[in-house]
């Protein structure tokens, strides 16, 4: 039983976690098989996706690039949903459409709206600000065509989890400084907000599972490297100063993550701010919780709610 900072470990992902601490750590290895391993990890976690969803594939304009999307429609779709531009986490490294899949699928059926989930670009390959870049203009586009997708075309929000939930905070920041309407919610789970943390859970929680701070410091070498500070706004948001106006949030964290101190301060910067910001913290859970609701009970409990809570969110 794993117990720091007096939360204890849900044991299914306690037992997960002894699984792997055999095992050589991803930053040992190059991208490319870190994301294989991602991709057979989830695989074996995750539930399946949802059978009364129907998705499908489209093409999304990134930043001078097309994109790879899939577009989730809620069962018995009228036409009067929302839209969520959906990005997934992986520290701007790894991941891909896969990675939220299931999760996709739950929010379009409990949540009731449509889902567009879309693949931006990765480091080293495509490193900073490519995946800001890309989110930035497939919002943009998404807003323009939510219509088309089907959406009210009216309700239209931006959320992630991690590295998607980071990039769903900067479009709001983004749309905020190009004088953009902002969108309708920011959903941001577990979101890394504050590349340049140093304390509380990053310290606690840095040899956690199976996010540590070396798999951190990894992701941020291969996407920032030397071609930009980690303050500038568009790597850290929460490092920004003036958020006032921004999009209502909805924040969520993990026990036993890294990221929590600096995902639970931005809720505090947002409520400061004026910004409507629900916060709630999952104590017994991990990072990448979402692709876990297959065989953690605990994060099926809590995927239920977070998906209520968008409903709510949009109206």
């Amino acid at each position: 039983m794993t117990t720091i900072d007096g939360k204890t470990l849900d044991p299914i992902i306690d037992f997960m976690a002894q699984q792997a601490a055999g095992r050589p750590s991803m930053t040992a290895f190059p991208p490319q098989v870190g994301r294989e391993g991602m991709k057979a990890a989830f695989a074996a976690t995750d539930a399946p996706r949802r059978a009364a969803v129907a998705v499908r594939d489209l093409k999304v304009p990134g930043s001078g690039v097309e994109l790879e999307a899939l577009l989730y429609t809620p069962p018995n779709a009228t036409g009067s949903e929302p839209l969520l531009v959906y990005m997934h986490q992986g520290g701007c490294v790894i991941g891909g459409l896969w990675t939220c899949d299931t999760w996709c699928s739950i929010l379009a059926e409990d949540a009731r709206t449509f889902v567009l989930n879309v693949d931006y670009r990765h480091a080293p390959e495509h490193p900073f600000p490519a995946a800001v870049d890309d989110a930035v203009a497939a919002f943009d586009w998404a807003v323009a065509n939510a219509k088309i997708l089907g959406a009210d075309g009216q309700r239209i929000g931006v959320g992630g989890d991690s590295a998607g939930g980071y990039l769903s905070a900067v479009v709001c920041q983004a749309r905020k400084k190009a004088g953009q309407v902002q969108p309708a919610l920011q959903l941001l789970i577990y979101p890394a907000v504050d590349w340049t943390s140093q304390t509380g859970t990053m310290i606690s929680m840095k040899d956690a599972f199976p996010l540590s701070r070396a798999t951190m410091d990894w992701f941020a070498s291969h996407y920032v490297g030397d071609s930009a500070s980690l303050s500038d706004w568009r790597i850290s948001p929460a490092l920004e100063p003036d958020k006032a106006g921004l999009a209502p949030a909805l924040i969520y964290t993990a026990g036993f993550d890294p990221l929590t101190t600096q995902a639970e301060a931005y809720a505090g910067m947002l409520e400061r701010a004026g910004v409507s910001t629900l916060y709630r913290d999952y104590p017994t859970l991990s990072h990448s919780f979402t692709a876990f609701s297959g065989v953690v009970p605990a994060a099926k409990l809590a995927l239920d709610e977070i998906a209520a809570d968008v409903k709510a969110a949009f109206g």
